[in-house]
């Protein structure tokens, strides 16, 4: 997982640069057009999002262990270009979606028993009597 963290770390610091960078436009397009603000964000971040994705070479993609077909690495850049244009909302969506997997398969391996196992006992746990519980809801 670190090695995977490490991998998305040029994805993640080009996402939260185009974030940035619309933070600093955003007061410039307030004063030249209100009404279009969110979309002449967006087509800029795009824009900068999939020229960053193609110069730089960044396939989130293949991080991924996703392998396109021979010659299609132009999909795995315009994928990485719209995560990157999200800023760093699309890079903690694929995060999160790692870590519930990882939690997941977690779960899944500690669910299994081994055949030869025999189950631990079960912790004895006092049940309070009536005038106990009683006696806390005075307190």
């Amino acid at each position: 997982m670190d090695k995977l963290i490490t991998a998305l770390a040029p994805v993640f610091a080009a996402g939260l640069a185009i974030q940035q960078l619309g933070e600093i436009l955003s007061p410039l397009i307030d004063r030249m057009s209100a009404d279009y603000k969110k979309i002449i964000v967006g087509v800029v971040s795009l824009t900068l999002g999939l020229l960053l994705a193609f110069t730089a070479k960044l396939h989130v993609l293949q991080i991924l262990g996703v392998t396109p077909a021979a010659g299609l690495d132009f999909i795995d850049a315009i994928v990485t270009g719209l995560i990157i244009s999200g800023g760093t909302e699309g890079i903690n969506s694929i995060l999160k979606f790692l870590k519930y997997t990882k939690e997941e398969k977690k779960n899944e391996a500690a669910s299994k028993t081994p055949a030869n196992a025999s189950a631990p006992p079960a912790a004895i746990v006092p049940v309070p009597t009536q005038p106990a519980l009683n006696a806390m809801n005075l307190k």
